[in-house]
This record gives structure tokens, C-alpha cells and sequence, in this order.
């Protein structure tokens, strides 16, 4: 009898590993809203480089400090926050939610990750439009005489102006070339960060630690620049004009080609780099200590 008795407890006790639950929505806001934090200055000066007539990236820093001190170079980071949390938070939430749909892994050929990208893209770039105008215009305003500045307090004070003054749609000012730029931007950074982060893990000389998300980051942030210059550049221009007609892409194109001839499309290309860069290699590398947090929290390392 006690040899039946033992029978089943001497059998070994195969638990199925549990499957890994998603990480939460939120995670790539917070770190979007970190890295743009440390990087904000490069960020202002690209945006009134773009849209002003300064000379180069050191000018515009000069300028910004000989105005308004070094306090200034952190000029309109209100707007920089609800820019982040609205659409980088929805940009990462609805690249995970299309690699879902997709059946996209870190294996998956480019293309799907920028299918990937391209569908994140298009619904963040929607969804973030209002704090893409408040966050450029708050940044752009102590680059214009006094008598044409917006003084705007913070970025609820914007949105609610820009509502009262000008109407809902003044919230969709540039959306066009912004969801084109979004579209460029999802595709080409997240998708080209997963690709390479692959790619590095393939080799012998990488491991899944910060090295290899450095290096990814690194590529992803060069390849984005170059990639969404056009459209950051366009959507700069439009979003920081105001009055009728100043919203059209066609109109500030051709005023852009006849003043400034075909390159203007990549001016501000080495402190968009300066910036995109640092804030490429900041956000995944946050992101990626901010998931090993939430592991470590779930009790999974």
C-alpha cells in the first residue's frame, strides 16, 4: 500500500512556463519624456534654426543665451513633456499593438518592422498633433521679435489660446507633413533600432546588454535623420506660421525653393543629428533599463 501511495508523488511535477506579459502602454512616454528632457536645448535649437534665419547651430545657441540667459535654452520644455506623452506614448504603444497584428518577432525581415513602423507612425502622428504645434510653437517664440510672439505661459495656456484664438483646427496645423514625418520617423527609427539590435545579437561580439542597445540606437538615430529631414524641416516652417494661407505645404515649399533653393530640406540636418541622436541612444537605452525594472519587479530575472 505505501508503495502506491508513493507511486504518484514520484512522478516529477512539469510546470509550464507561464507566458510573458506585455510590458505596460506607457513605458516608451516615460522614456521619450526622460531622454527629451536632457536633450531638450539641442531640440529648441534645431526647431529655431529651422524656422528663423539663423546662421548655424552655435549662432542659435549664442542667440538664445545673449536673450534670454541660459534658462532660455529650456524654453517651452512644457510643451516638450505633453509632446511626449501623447505622441511618443502612442507611438510605441501602437508599434508593440502592429507587430502584434503583423506576427512581427526581432527575426522578422525590415520590411514588417517598418510596416510596423509605418502604422505606428500614421496614428501617433494624428494623436500627437497638438502637442507637436505647442511644443514648437513654445519653443519658437523667443526667436521672433517681441511683437510677434504668441507668450504663451505653458503648454495648457497655448492649447487653450490657440482653441479660443484660432479655432479647433489650429490643432491640426500641419498635420499632414507631421504624420508624413511620423510615418518617416516610426519606420525608420524604432523599425531600424529592432533590425539592428537583431542583427548585433546574431554575431559573437554582442549580448543583450547595453553595448549592443548603444550600438542599435546609434545606427537607428543616424538612419532617422536622414530619413525625416524633408518633413521635420517642412513641418517646423508651417506649424511655427500663423495667419491665413501660412498653413499650406505646396505654399511654404515653393517660398522655401525660391529663397533658399532644394537644400533647404536639410538645414538644421546637424543639430536634428545632435539631437535625434543622443535622444534615440537615451530612449532605448531607458526604455530597456525601464523593462528589466518591470521584470525584475514581476519576479521574471
Amino acid at each position: 500500500m505505501s508503495t502506491q501511495a508513493a507511486a504518484p508523488s514520484s512522478l516529477p511535477l512539469v510546470a509550464s512556463k507561464p507566458k510573458k506579459q506585455p510590458y505596460p502602454f506607457y513605458l516608451g512616454g516615460v522614456a521619450a519624456t526622460i531622454a527629451a528632457s536632457i536633450t531638450h536645448p539641442l531640440d529648441l535649437t534645431k526647431v529655431r534654426l529651422q524656422a528663423s534665419g539663423d546662421k548655424g547651430m552655435v549662432d542659435s545657441i549664442k542667440k538664445t543665451v545673449r536673450t534670454a540667459g541660459v534658462r532660455g535654452l529650456f524654453d517651452g520644455i512644457t510643451g516638450t513633456w505633453m509632446r511626449q506623452m501623447s505622441y511618443s506614448l502612442c507611438r510605441f504603444w501602437a508599434y508593440d499593438e502592429s507587430k502584434r497584428i503583423l506576427g512581427a518577432t526581432p527575426q522578422s525581415p525590415a520590411w514588417v518592422l517598418a510596416t510596423a513602423g509605418v502604422m505606428a507612425g500614421s496614428i501617433a502622428g494624428v494623436v500627437g498633433n497638438p502637442g507637436e504645434v505647442v511644443m514648437v510653437r513654445l519653443q519658437g517664440d523667443f526667436a521672433k521679435p517681441p511683437e510677434k510672439r504668441f507668450n504663451y505661459k505653458h503648454c495648457f495656456d497655448a492649447l487653450f489660446r490657440m482653441v479660443r484664438e484660432e479655432g479647433p483646427s489650429s490643432l491640426l496645423r500641419g498635420v499632414g507633413p507631421n504624420v508624413f514625418r511620423s510615418i518617416l520617423m516610426n519606420s525608420s527609427q524604432l523599425a531600424s533600432y529592432d533590425f539592428f539590435k537583431a542583427e548585433l545579437l546574431k554575431t559573437k561580439y554582442f549580448d543583450d546588454n547595453i553595448g549592443c542597445h548603444f550600438t542599435a540606437s546609434f545606427a537607428a538615430g543616424t538612419v532617422a535623420t536622414t530619413v525625416c529631414s524633408p518633413a521635420d524641416v517642412l513641418k517646423s516652417r508651417i506649424m511655427n506660421a500663423s495667419g491665413p494661407g501660412s498653413s499650406s505645404t505646396i505654399g511654404v515649399i515653393r517660398s522655401s525653393l525660391a529663397t533658399e533653393g532644394p537644400m533647404f530640406m536639410f538645414k538644421g540636418w546637424l543639430p536634428a543629428w545632435s539631437r535625434l541622436q543622443p535622444t534615440t541612444i537615451l530612449i532605448f537605452l531607458t526604455l530597456e533599463q525601464l523593462k528589466q525594472l518591470v521584470d525584475w519587479k514581476r519576479g521574471s530575472l
